[in-house]
């Protein structure tokens, strides 16, 4: 590779009586001639008297190329030290009794032979004999870069000498070690936030499955985690990772070439300097990489890229530049360099004979006459010449001014300290401009902050540029966002999506996921073995729902609230309970109704004829007593329709609990009854009392009261409260009463349960015993429906749910309600009412035994 040295363009400081002057001299140490514009005289030497100043030494590379063909665009690195040196030389503030300089040296970096002499003029001795365009004066700076590599192979040699080195490439993290490079100073801000502003513009496309392609330098040693981790925290993948050497790099793009092309992912991340990352640009599109999007963390030379371009842009590039502001009048400026503002300038004059072929083809040397009057730089197509200072510029702009303000303040500094009577001019050493280097702090003329130590600067902006290349050949670099690490999260970035070029043929972005995106009403559930970001569509369930995109686990409505049929919203519940307005609730309530209302009737039937035998037999009172209860059994149902609330919920089951209770005690009651009449009637039983003395119609208030303890106890410790059911019926919040202590509820029907299994067993037992009214038979068949009734109740209650659940218990209530007063009753109520005839004692005179036992039951009530 060719490269070149300039060294110190002196803008020497002459004393006369009218001021200060300024003379600018350009020295060029190529065996080429210096031509000037008005008498096309060529000189060799120029033999001058001056006066000693500071100069400046910038080493670059790609100015020149093989057979002396330009580099045009690198061309305004000179423009722009240029400019900055002569407006410092303007400035009366800075350097006022001394003119800052800068030199040109044109040199192959890697031989030694040709880079020894630049070396030697850092430290004030020329030894090109005759072709010297000034005098002896050493460098205060050097100025080194682009590519961090020729800062290395310089700063190797000025570190030796502790002489100031700035290098105003990219930032490389290489030259960012002080043990080795204790004397240089990188100008470009540290990439800090590149990664997080990577990710961000893959988030902002919903971009989450990428490509990563890297060099293996330093750089993509410490970029390399630091991206991976942003990206693993935004939940973006790695589908391929390259890391590619420069001495085998078609090697490697061969050998991953069918893992790029086959890979769903659209989307290339790629880290390199700008000396190679043109070259994996070229191989990217060299290899036919059609549909990709490539994000590079910095612009290339678009004048390389003439090859590349040749092909048509089947990717699309989007890269980050460091964003800085625009520097005055530097556009003016550079419109204003002709050939004939800087004759020296050999750079200058060629660029102009190859734009505007402003040769005299019989002469070596360039004919101003021939050229155009007006013709400017800025005639010069972008991808040629652009007029608007680049990051590297800008870094050599603020080069120039750190110098010179770490020299104004050394001087300053060395004013202060020595006494008037030694005063004296003098250029200062470079090796003591470091301490004053190393704490500049300053705002550049455009208004921005220039610090050189890397624990002081501030995080960069980044801007996010487009190129544009339709029509064909166009390549227009265009600024399409930006991305600010200090702004407020979410608010980092600011992107034109309609200002990007996208590839041809296409006006939307293109799609870069493993898998498609969830929409509302699903989760995403990972696919085994693979990557975060390949995953499956799974609906949510019921009362469940996904609002957004791409959600991990899809949220619980609350209980008020159920998920409507997309799964993506949540709906109130309407509220729901057993109503009488309902059907079911309505046949349950004229059911309770009736059934209370026929018990009655039948009540009625048992006063009117309360003198017949078979009202008499087996204990009127208690017949009377198991009535009633069946009526209030039967209207206690009605508490577990409508509205409930606190007062009915705990209504429901005291009342529940104590009248089963005494109509079950009744049933009881009247089967001991029956027994006891029959045993106290036989020869030599001495029982007669307890019959006599109406002992079972105390069994009522003993069971009773032994129920309402228990009532009592579940009301003390947790009583029924009014709750609600969001699960049973899908849209609908069942308010119903909670039971409170299942323990009592189950306890309370336990007791229940034991009293029916006693009434139904003294009955069985009894159910034999000869009488003309013996109710036994029928005592033993109702307390069979009860229990059957109950235990049917039990599994089927538990497996109901919300208002089934309360009509299974109303139900239930109905039927064990029924089951007695048919069983027990309506027989009797037949023979009342349908058969009178049966309902006499004379049928059954020949049975003595059992004629006494009626007598013995008449007798007693």
């Amino acid at each position: 590779m060719w490269k070149m040295i300039m060294k110190n363009k002196d803008a020497l400081m002459t004393q006369n009586t009218g001021g200060l002057t300024h003379t600018p001299v350009l020295s060029t140490h190529t065996a080429q001639k210096c031509c000037h514009d008005s008498n096309r005289h060529c000189t060799k030497n120029i033999k001058d008297n001056f006066i000693p100043g500071a100069s400046l030494s910038v080493v670059l590379e790609e100015i020149t190329a093989p057979a002396m063909r330009l580099n045009f665009k690198n061309y305004q690195f000179v423009l722009a030290l240029t400019f900055a040196v002569e407006e410092i030389n303007q400035n009366p503030a800075l350097l006022h009794n001394m003119t800052l300089g800068f030199d040109i040296s044109n040199v192959q970096i890697e031989a030694w032979k040709a880079f020894k002499n630049p070396f030697v003029s850092f430290f004030g001795k020329y030894n090109i004999p005759n072709y010297s365009c000034k005098r002896e004066t050493k460098a205060i700076a050097v100025l080194t870069g682009p590519s961090g590599l020729t800062s290395a192979q310089v700063g190797t040699f000025l570190d030796l000498y502790r002489f100031p080195q700035l290098s105003f490439g990219p930032f490389d993290d290489g030259l960012s070690d002080h043990n080795k490079f204790s004397a240089l100073y990188q100008m470009a801000p540290k990439d800090t936030s590149m990664a997080t502003a990577m990710v961000s513009l893959l988030l902002h496309f919903s971009w989450n499955w990428v490509g990563l392609l890297t060099l293996q330098d330093e750089n993509a040693l410490w970029i390399l985690p630091v991206l991976k981790e942003e990206m693993a925290k935004n939940r973006v993948c790695v589908a391929f990772q390259l890391e590619i050497t420069n001495y085998a790099m078609s090697f490697k793009f061969l050998s991953f070439y069918d893992q790029i092309n086959k890979s769903s992912a659209n989307v290339l991340v790629i880290y390199s300097d700008n000396e190679s990352l043109l070259y994996l640009i070229m191989y990217v599109e060299q290899y036919l990489l059609k549909g990709k999007v490539c994000i590079v963390n910095s612009q290339w030379d678009l004048t390389m890229r003439k090859r590349y371009f040749i092909l048509g842009t089947s990717h699309v590039p989007l890269f980050f530049s460091h964003h800085h502001p625009d520097v005055p009048g530097f556009t003016d400026f550079v419109k204003a360099v002709n050939p004939s503002t800087y004759p020296e300038d050999f750079f200058l004059a060629w660029l102009w004979f190859l734009s505007f072929n402003c040769s005299d083809s019989e002469s070596d040397c360039v004919t101003w006459e021939n050229c155009l009057r007006d013709a400017s730089l800025d005639w010069l197509p972008g991808h040629i010449f652009d007029t608007t200072m680049s990051g590297d510029s800008y870094n050599i702009y603020n080069s120039v001014y750190a110098v010179a303000q770490a020299l104004h303040e050394m001087l300053f500094h060395q004013a202060e300290v020595q006494t008037m009577g030694n005063r004296k001019e003098t250029v200062p050493s470079p090796a003591q401009l470091h301490p004053f280097l190393k704490n500049i702090h300053f705002h550049n003329p455009a208004g921005d902050q220039v610090i050189l130590d890397e624990k002081r600067k501030l995080e960069a902006d980044y801007d996010i540029m487009n190129i544009w290349n339709f029509p064909e050949g166009l390549e227009l670099k265009l600024k399409v966002g930006k991305f600010s690490p200090c702004a407020l999260q979410g608010q980092q970035l600011s992107l034109s999506e309609d200002m990007v070029e996208w590839a041809i043929g296409t006006t939307e972005p293109p799609q870069s996921v493993c898998s498609e995106s969830c929409g509302p009403g699903f989760r995403k559930s990972t696919q085994e073995g693979k990557a975060a970001c390949c995953f499956d569509c799974t609906p949510c369930s019921e009362d469940d729902i996904a609002n957004e995109t791409d959600m991990e686990q899809c949220m619980k409505c609350p209980d008020h609230q159920y998920a409507n049929t997309q799964r993506n919203q949540c709906l109130l519940r309407a509220a729901s309970f057993l109503a009488y307005e309902e059907p079911l609730g309505m046949a349950l309530a004229c059911m309770a109704l009736c059934l209370s209302t026929l018990t009655a009737v039948i009540l009625r039937v048992f006063v009117k004829h309360h003198n017949t035998p078979i009202v008499k037999a087996n204990n009127q009172g208690l017949s009377y007593i198991l009535l009633l209860s069946l009526i209030f059994c039967f209207l206690c149902s009605l508490l577990f329709i409508g509205h409930p609330n606190t007062v009915t919920c705990i209504l429901q089951q005291m009342t529940f609990g104590v009248t089963f209770t005494v109509a079950v005690s009744a049933v009881l009651a009247k089967t001991v009854t029956v027994v006891l009449a029959f045993k106290v009637t036989s020869p030599g039983r001495r029982m007669r009392w307890l019959l006599v003395s109406g002992a079972p119609n105390f069994i009522i208030p003993i069971c009773t009261l032994i129920q309402v303890t228990l009532c009592g106890f579940w009301l003390g410790t947790s009583p029924p409260f009014i709750d609600t059911d969001a699960h049973s019926e899908h849209g609908q919040l069942i308010l119903l009463c909670n039971k409170g202590s299942l323990t009592a509820f189950y306890c309370v029907l336990a007791y229940l349960g034991s009293l029916a299994l006693a009434s139904f067993t003294v009955a069985f037992l009894a159910r034999n015993l000869p009488d003309t009214f013996n109710e036994a038979k029928f005592l033993t068949f109702s307390m069979l429906v009860f229990c059957s009734v109950w235990l049917t109740f039990l599994p089927v209650y538990h497996s109901a749910k919300g208002k089934v659940m309360v009509a299974v218990e109303v139900f239930s209530i109905l039927a064990s309600s029924a089951g007695l007063l048919g069983c027990i009753f309506v027989p009797k109520c037949c023979i009342i009412l349908i058969r009178p005839d049966r309902n006499v004692l004379h049928g059954f005179r020949d049975k003595t035994h059992f004629h006494k036992n009626t007598d013995f039951l008449e007798e007693r009530h």
